[in-house]
């Protein structure tokens, strides 16, 4: 019954969302994050907590005020979401700017090679991958299964429609990357990775303390040879509406196949400069889960019987 409910919520979104003004859209999911700010949940006090270990020299008043900006971030993406099949191409080259080493990243493309893309939880990839579509040409990624299965079928036909190769986070997803990546076709690969979904990860340091990322987007430069591309979002205002600034950070230097420690390597490379950019501007990083290794340790002892 849960998951009906959350999948009549979903569909009655996606449809009446597109019907609204912008403004209003964004009203009253600023509203309702202001409410979900105020509750104090377990994901609020979460993204609270990643917030404090990212900017130890703010005040309890400060981070109270930094959290509220990423939860009304975090259901930005929502909205942008719901609304991104009513938007037309024009609107989004006009809410969407990149900077940093893009033409490096082109080129590649242009001289007929895939790039993969090491991305976290910031701003709103689907618009950017809507954007990397228009401009750079076919997109393959992998995007973690919702409940229920309906709404996720849902979200990959929709993100599909928009131009992306959708993967499901499942067995077998990493040789389906490494099969696209043998083809050389040229398509960009953003991949989640600051978040570790499973046993394979690596430990690397954010912002000065242990967290665990995905190996995936190193696994798979390393053993390629493809370049790898740091990349943040973050919103930024456009007139009275929400867009987007994509930064290309510049690549990472791959060892060859075969060196030791190679994948732990870039990984902590990435980390490196995600942390920089999440240092910086930290309310895009919509990170309501736990990522540190002190707060993953807890975690486990709170639950044991999950953790074994």
């Amino acid at each position: 019954m849960r998951g009906r409910i959350t999948l009549l919520a979903f569909v009655l979104a996606w449809r009446l969302l597109r019907l609204l003004p912008a403004r209003a859209a964004y009203w009253i999911f600023d509203v309702a994050a202001d409410r979900a700010t105020a509750r104090d949940g377990g994901a609020v006090q979460r993204l609270r907590a990643n917030y404090g270990r990212v900017r130890p020299e703010l005040t309890g008043a400060q981070l109270d005020d930094l959290t509220a900006k990423g939860v009304r971030a975090a259901l930005r993406y929502y909205v942008e979401a719901f609304r991104l099949p009513s938007l037309r191409g024009s609107d989004v080259d006009r809410l969407v700017r990149w900077e940093g080493a893009m033409p490096e990243l082109r080129g590649e493309l242009a001289a007929g090679r895939p790039v993969v893309c090491f991305l976290g939880h910031t701003g709103n990839w689907d618009l950017a991958g809507v954007w990397c579509a228009r401009h750079l040409g076919p997109v393959v990624t992998v995007a973690e299964r919702l409940e229920p299965e309906e709404m996720f079928r849902a979200f990959l036909d929709y993100r599909e429609s928009l131009g992306m190769r959708i993967l499901p986070a499942q067995k077998g997803t990493f040789e389906q990357l490494r099969t696209q990546l043998a083809t050389g076709e040229p398509v960009v690969m953003p991949l989640l990775a600051d978040r570790d979904l499973s046993a394979t990860g690596v430990e690397v340091d954010l912002c000065g303390h242990p967290a665990r990322m995905a190996a995936g987007p190193a696994a798979l430069a390393v053993e390629s040879g493809y370049r790898l591309y740091p990349v943040t979002l973050r919103h930024e205002r456009v007139g009275r509406e929400w867009g987007m600034v994509i930064t290309i950070h510049d690549a990472v230097a791959t060892p060859p196949p075969g060196s030791p420690q190679a994948v732990e390597q870039v990984t902590r490379a990435c980390a490196e400069t995600f942390g920089r950019a999440i240092a910086q501007h930290t309310q895009d990083w919509h990170m309501m889960q736990r990522v540190f290794v002190d707060d993953l340790a807890a975690d486990r002892r709170a639950h044991p019987e999950e953790a074994g």
